[in-house]
């Protein structure tokens, strides 16, 4: 397909995470034509995400559209002038409004029952059982556009190079660190999770050899260990106190950043920051899977070939990992 002075749709309206490893599409489409217009449509909070990709021309909040009259949905949507969407996330109210709207191609996959009624093209293919990366599963869904072959995981990390974050105002405790690594404990129930006192432990570490270390996360987050962080003038709690503006600014600053399979990790990898994600290798959350993208990623599970793990059964081994393994990530 020409998409010569098209205008693009990526629909993605879930968490930061999953945008991330939506955005190296814009990488093909902007390789097939620089005049293609992108328009990435997305959840508000995503939107700091979205526009420090520069690939993106526009990003369009779902959240304007909720709550408002169905005609002034479609109407709103037409005025988009788009000739292409891409249901990356499937929402059926989304897939309805964009075949309402008349927008010519509608792509989505194969294994959505609404998509039968609402996408023109569906393409066939299976995500918990592949052997992809999502990123690349990603990828699947420009098929109908011309995508011939899957990019491999080093081409797409190239792509990380268009992730630009702008510094921003921080917090007064947080504007003169240097060499400080970033322990970002939780993840709002996404992925399996690292001990607390696992993070405790690496943090009192860090502060012996002389580190700086931050504590990140939401409000919510925070109240769930902020009591058991060291107290130490090298450890920092900035807890529900950053904007994602400035927590991107500070995982820029940072040296290292450890966390489990969430969005800051992501933003860690595309930034070139030393990102250590502690992972399980249960399929279908195992690193082959959801590895975060980019030059300086390094991956650990406790053990390759756990066999509950393998077996698909419910599995614990992330809470084994040594902290001394994750210490050596980090130096």
């Amino acid at each position: 397909m020409d998409l010569n002075n098209k205008t693009v749709i990526i629909s993605r309206t879930d968490s930061i995470g999953d945008v991330m490893l939506t955005l190296p599409i814009c990488s093909w489409l902007k390789e097939q034509s620089p005049d293609v217009n992108i328009i990435f449509l997305g959840k508000g909070y995503t939107k700091s995400i979205v526009e420090a990709y520069d690939l993106v021309d526009q990003f369009e909040d779902w959240n304007d559209y909720l709550n408002v009259p169905k005609t002034d949905k479609i109407q709103s949507f037409r005025k988009l002038n788009a000739d292409v969407i891409i249901h990356v996330f499937p929402d059926k109210e989304i897939a309805s409004l964009a075949k309402k709207a008349r927008i010519e191609t509608r792509i989505g996959t194969a294994h959505k029952a609404h998509h039968l009624l609402t996408c023109s093209h569906r393409v066939n293919f299976t995500r918990r059982k592949s052997n992809l990366h999502e990123v690349q599963l990603n990828h699947e869904l420009l098929r109908p556009l011309g995508l011939k072959e899957i990019p491999s995981l080093d081409e797409i990390v190239k792509t990380t190079s268009h992730f630009k974050v702008d510094q921003v105002e921080l917090p007064n405790a947080l504007k003169d660190l240097k060499n400080f690594t970033i322990l970002h404990p939780k993840s709002q129930g996404s992925a399996k999770e690292w001990p607390l006192e696992k993070y405790m432990e690496l943090a009192s570490t860090l502060v012996e050899e002389g580190k700086q270390v931050v504590f990140t996360g939401t409000e919510d987050e925070g109240k769930q260990f902020r009591e058991r962080i060291p107290v130490n003038e090298n450890v920092i709690d900035s807890t529900g106190k950053l904007s994602l503006e400035q927590l991107m600014a500070l995982i820029q600053n940072s040296k290292n950043l450890v966390a489990c399979s969430t969005g800051p990790l992501h933003i860690a990898g595309y930034l070139g920051v030393n990102a250590v994600g502690l992972y399980s290798p249960k399929r279908p959350i195992h690193p082959g899977r959801w590895k975060a993208l980019g030059e300086n990623v390094r991956i650990i599970v406790f053990d390759e070939n756990c066999k509950p793990c393998a077996e698909e059964k419910d599995c614990n081994c992330v809470l084994e990992i040594e902290v001394e393994r994750v210490l050596k990530s980090l130096n």
